[in-house]
């Protein structure tokens, strides 16, 4: 399979996807799936063909709206600072904190259209945000990073437990960690400190409830 150019990248967000405000964070606007927009009715199969991986990056999930509505909430958790959003997706986390001040901020995604998509997103909130497609699990985490997000992380029980355990490491270096999580299957509540929780409004296509309740944690 030959690798998509980032034109590519980004010509085929741009045409599958459109402008929306996250209900949770109606200050930001990212280029989004939904009923109307093609990607949201292409099947595994037809991604597959096309050489996609799922595409996370096209929708604004529980666990990032929460993350994004505490960091804008509270911008003092990242402002001044080094910021690195894990698993960023859409980039949501990512531009959420650029807004609330942070002096730098690093979104880390393995899916190389998570660049392109960020790249968009963050040009549709007028903020500078960097991007790398290296898996951050396989290095110690950064020691320049004062703050560590991570938002729908625990999806699936090995990702959760290699994500869990970097995540301590980067607390026991010293970096604030935050993590944005609906209660998925996988996600730890144990040693870990409840900052926040909120009603996120998504939809049962992507969820099991149109409202998720989730919240915000720390490793203390």
């Amino acid at each position: 399979m030959i690798e998509p150019t980032p034109e590519a990248r980004r010509a085929f967000i741009l045409e599958h996807t459109r402008l929306q405000r996250p209900p949770h964070t109606p200050e930001l606007e990212l280029h989004l799936a939904d009923e109307i927009t093609p990607i949201w009715r292409m099947t595994e199969e037809a991604l597959a063909e096309i050489g996609l991986p799922p595409p996370f990056w096209a929708f604004a999930w529980a666990g990032g709206q929460a993350l994004a509505r505490y960091v804008l909430d509270h911008p003092r958790v990242v402002a001044g600072k080094a910021v690195v959003d894990f698993a960023s997706g859409s980039g949501i986390v990512a531009i959420a904190a650029a807004r609330a001040g942070a002096a730098r901020v690093l979104a880390a995604d393995i899916d190389i259209f998570c660049g392109a998509a960020l790249a968009l997103n963050a040009e549709a909130n007028g903020v500078a945000v960097d991007f790398t497609g290296d898996d951050l699990l396989d290095a110690p985490p950064p020691a320049w990073a004062g703050v560590i997000l991570a938002g729908d992380i625990c999806y699936e029980k090995p990702l959760a437990d290699r994500v869990m355990a970097w995540l301590a490491a980067a607390r026991a270096d010293g970096a604030t960690v935050l993590i944005g999580d609906p209660g998925r299957s996988y996600f730890p509540r144990e040693g870990l400190e409840k900052l926040a929780e909120y009603q996120v409004p998504t939809t049962t296509e992507l969820e099991d409830m149109a409202v998720k309740r989730t919240a915000v944690w720390t490793l203390p």
